[in-house]
């Protein structure tokens, strides 16, 4: 599915015209204004999966929060932008399928790096919060089972938290009044997941069906498998589920995506290319056939 078509940025002689405009001195920059400027931006036409592909600066992440703007998208998490990020994107032009309507709309969200870091750090103090809370309520039932004229009716007696597995196997194992005291009272942990896992879930939990998708630089946090995983969902999200996806990635397995169109920001002007001429991509390449007697 195709719901956005294409996408034009500004061009080198609209910023000349803005940038004349007399402005107070005290912004030290009109970012986004100067970081296309002189790259001579095509208008960049879409498929149900294209990748802006670039090194470090290439204004990868910068093209997806411009197209989130305009898009109307909500970013979970802070972004760059300054008192002339509005006017540079009411100055964008895009092309809209009929079919992206509210409910597409609803549901297209921007995901980026940050989106996932931020994700895991909460998921990281809500179970750190866990267990001290289970810590605590075995503390408590310690403290419970000292006295002697406790119902409880529980014969171990754990006189520190050194004992703390012995108690939980017990409690386990009991299925009775301290293990009910436990259970009731604390919260499960959210997951028992890396952070690399915990990432791709977040990823796969985020994308529904007939919507469009920004996701910046998707490979951070994932190791090689997950990255394949993740990208199988993509695919087959793109394919039979009604999903659009424009990705920024230097990340081969993203790049070698089924049907994407890539375009090169490393060169003036960007243009789609084939993932096997991307510079990353033979770096790659040349690294693992300098090495090929060693596989």
């Amino acid at each position: 599915m195709i719901y956005l078509h294409s996408f034009g940025f500004l061009s080198q002689e609209c910023e000349d015209v803005y940038l004349s405009k007399p402005t107070p001195n005290c912004y030290p920059t009109k970012y986004p204004f100067n970081v296309f400027r002189y790259r001579h931006l095509p208008r960049f036409e879409f498929e149900p999966i294209t990748i802006f592909y670039g090194t470090n600066g290439s204004g990868k992440t910068t093209l997806l929060n411009v197209i989130a703007q305009k898009l109307g998208l909500h970013h979970r998490t802070a972004y760059n932008r300054t008192e002339f990020f509005d006017d540079y994107v009411n100055m964008c032009t895009m092309d809209l399928s009929y079919k992206f309507g509210d409910q597409a709309l609803s549901k297209s969200k921007i995901l980026t790096s940050d989106d996932v870091f931020d994700h895991l750090i909460d998921v990281r103090y809500i179970n750190a919060g866990v267990d001290r809370q289970r810590e605590e309520l075995f503390e408590e039932y310690a403290s419970i089972r000292r006295d002697q004229t406790s119902p409880l009716g529980c014969q171990f007696r754990m006189g520190s938290l050194d004992e703390y597995d012995m108690l939980k196997k017990y409690a386990d194992a009991s299925k009775g009044s301290c293990s009910k005291y436990v259970r009731a009272r604390v919260t499960r942990s959210i997951n028992g997941r890396s952070n690399g896992e915990e990432a791709l879930r977040f990823f796969t939990s985020q994308i529904e069906d007939n919507a469009v998708y920004l996701l910046d630089e998707p490979e951070n946090s994932l190791s090689a498998c997950n990255q394949q995983k993740l990208l199988k969902f993509i695919e087959e999200s793109a394919r039979f589920f009604g999903c659009q996806f424009i990705i920024s990635s230097h990340s081969p397995f993203f790049l070698a995506a089924q049907g994407a169109k890539i375009y090169d920001l490393d060169i003036t002007p960007p243009r789609a290319r084939l993932w096997t001429e991307l510079p990353n991509v033979r770096a790659y390449f040349e690294l693992f056939d300098k090495h090929r007697e060693e596989f």
